[in-house]
């Protein structure tokens, strides 16, 4: 089963592994009958329900206009197909999350890297998307609780690698929704769903954010449908052992803060990027 996609990648078997890396769900590059990916296999660390995360947040993300690796799922035999963990072991038979690779690097947080993004308007999109699907594994909203993580701000070369455009990649969705802890009916708390915390923002971002890009992807939170969420959160294998209560309270949580955030975070988001002014001003 792969992403949503014009041109679906469809990777289906394992053919080498490269290397793991020391990440929460020990996510490791391997090479597939579809070319070089990275993976997130069952018997990581953290657990099936990060991998449930993972692939509702990113069909979430590619819905909310964001661009995203090509994304599919692929069933790993632990028999046969032998992927080192950085730290549980190898990988478990069962449904993984894979990603192609793709050319660029990790951003630095330097803000010149920022100034040659190809979408811009990214930027915004992607401090509503996180709001919404309450991602803390970029930028959380208490730094109290949790360090910023710019690994998970992704610059993909594009076009012409000796101009050095980029264009800004939404990665890594494991710990929304629950940041990072299992799923379970309480996720659709009125708590949980009126979280009132910005998430994303980064100091960089700041001078980025604009007002008509905001709306934009307010105007997209707006027209997420119940039947749609319903039918991502159905496709969550059942061995990644998500139980209905708790899937029913993710599908709520999903909806009814898309309708929370599209009412209340363009207040939030002028007071950090606009503040002493009612609307974003610059041109």
């Amino acid at each position: 089963m792969s992403g949503p996609s014009s041109n679906p990648w469809l990777p289906k078997v394992f053919l080498r592994f490269e290397e793991c890396r020391d990440t929460s769900t020990e996510t490791a590059r391997i090479v597939t009958d579809a070319g070089p990916a990275y993976i997130k296999a069952m018997g990581n660390r953290q657990g099936p329900h990060a991998l449930a995360c993972e692939w509702v947040g990113t069909q979430l993300a590619h819905w909310f206009g964001l661009p995203t690796f090509d994304f599919a799922l692929m069933n790993i035999d632990a028999a046969v197909d032998e992927i080192p963990l950085f730290r549980s072991g190898k990988a478990a038979s069962g449904p993984a999350f894979v990603t192609r690779a793709v050319a660029g690097h990790k951003w630095g947080g330097s803000e010149g890297e920022l100034d040659a993004l190809l979408n811009p308007e990214a930027i915004s999109h992607l401090v509503v998307f996180d709001t919404w699907t309450r991602n803390c594994d970029r930028h959380p909203p208490d730094l109290t609780v949790r360090k910023p993580n710019r690994d998970n701000v992704f610059l993909e070369d594009f076009g012409d690698r000796e101009a050095g455009r980029c264009r800004l990649v939404a990665m890594d969705h494991g710990c929304c929704f629950n940041w990072g802890r299992d799923l379970s009916p309480r996720i659709a708390g009125l708590d949980t769903i009126r979280d009132s915390g910005l998430y994303g923002l980064f100091p960089a971002f700041v001078p980025r954010v604009r007002q008509a890009d905001v709306e934009s992807a307010i105007s997209r939170l707006r027209q997420v449908d119940e039947g749609f969420v319903a039918d991502i959160v159905a496709s969550i294998p059942s061995a990644w052992e998500v139980n209905r209560k708790s899937r029913d309270a993710l599908r709520k949580l999903i909806c009814q803060r898309a309708a929370f955030v599209a009412d209340t975070i363009l207040g939030v988001i002028s007071k950090n990027c606009w503040p002493g002014q009612f609307f974003d001003t610059r041109l």
